[in-house]
């Protein structure tokens, strides 16, 4: 006895909803990128300029930036290509892959980085403070504008939240540049430019990690962290005539679309009582309200079914 519920197209295939966090971003990410852009041009010329490693370093980090927004763009392109009867949730798992491919980037700049700032220590070159100065402040002037630009997107979507990161650790690599700068300016000391380096070859590699996570975690389908599937099943039973609940899953397509699929054991008296479409309605509403699922899909069945279905399973 199998019954559904949820937001979508009704009839044929039911295509899911593909509509992503990320597409109302669309144009912050744009605007992120042009500045990006901007940035990694003058620092890169501002290294090549001054002989700095620190800049240099910020400057790949920037070029890893462009390529990582523009490939959160393209992926928001196909995550909200219409859904088929092939795909049925459409491309949205693009955008998770876009945030996969984005770590894969930032480790492999955050060892080169690393490698390079080690180098550095041992055999120092000239750097020019003043001019370092003058291009790390038109980096974190940029950096601080494209932060400010997707702080709101990042809360609501993963790949958004990968360009943020990205952004960040700019942000900071640049203080670190203009520090570095300043003491090479006052002190002479050379060394602190490679010191700056390895200062943001380490800020990137543990936030790549933290992405990779959440983004394996997206691929896993493992439970959303926001959603404690003891207090989901708890609500569950809190219906009226809802005896058990298994094959409970909880999952995530894409940032913003989770997605919950469970067998409901129902009191036949009950469900005779209430109905169908009433207890669904309970169901849908209250894990809608408590735990921003709207995606929902349930099979109610009446006590002794589950042994039924486990005897055609073996």
């Amino acid at each position: 006895m199998g019954a559904g519920h949820g937001h979508g197209p009704v009839g044929g295939a039911s295509p899911a909803r593909t509509g992503t966090a990320a597409a109302a971003h669309r144009g912050r990410l744009r605007i992120a990128l042009g500045l990006t852009l901007t940035v990694l041009f003058a620092q890169l010329a501002g290294g090549l300029i001054t002989g700095s490693l620190a800049l240099l370093a910020d400057a790949g980090h920037m070029a890893t930036d462009v390529v990582g927004l523009a490939m959160a763009l393209l992926a928001i392109r196909f995550a909200n290509r219409p859904a088929s009867e092939q795909r049925t949730f459409g491309y949205a798992r693009a955008e998770i892959l876009a945030a996969l491919a984005n770590c894969l980037l930032l480790f492999g700049v955050g060892g080169f980085v690393l490698y390079e700032g080690v180098e550095r220590l041992f055999r120092p070159t000239g750097v020019e403070g003043g001019l370092t100065a003058v291009f790390g402040g038109i980096g974190l002037v940029a950096n601080v504008i494209s932060l400010l630009v997707l702080m709101r997107g990042q809360r609501e979507s993963l790949n958004v939240r990968g360009a943020f990161l990205e952004v960040l650790a700019d942000t900071l690599g640049s203080v670190a540049v203009i520090v570095s700068a300043l003491v090479i300016t006052v002190t002479g000391w050379q060394r602190a430019d490679a010191v700056a380096s390895l200062v943001i070859g380490l800020m990137v590699v543990p936030r790549a990690w933290k992405l990779l996570r959440e983004a394996v975690d997206v691929l896993l389908e493992a439970a959303p962290r926001h959603v404690d599937m003891a207090s989901v099943r708890e609500h569950m039973l809190a219906q009226p005539g809802v005896e058990d609940v298994h094959d409970l899953h909880v999952w995530t397509i894409t940032s913003g679309l989770p997605v919950l699929s469970a067998h409901v054991v129902v009191s036949p008296e009950v469900l005779d009582a209430l109905g169908y479409e009433k207890l669904l309605h309970e169901l849908q509403g209250c894990l809608d309200r408590h735990f921003d699922v709207e995606h929902c899909t349930f099979q109610l069945e009446p006590g002794g079914h589950a042994e039924h279905e486990a005897g055609l399973c073996h």
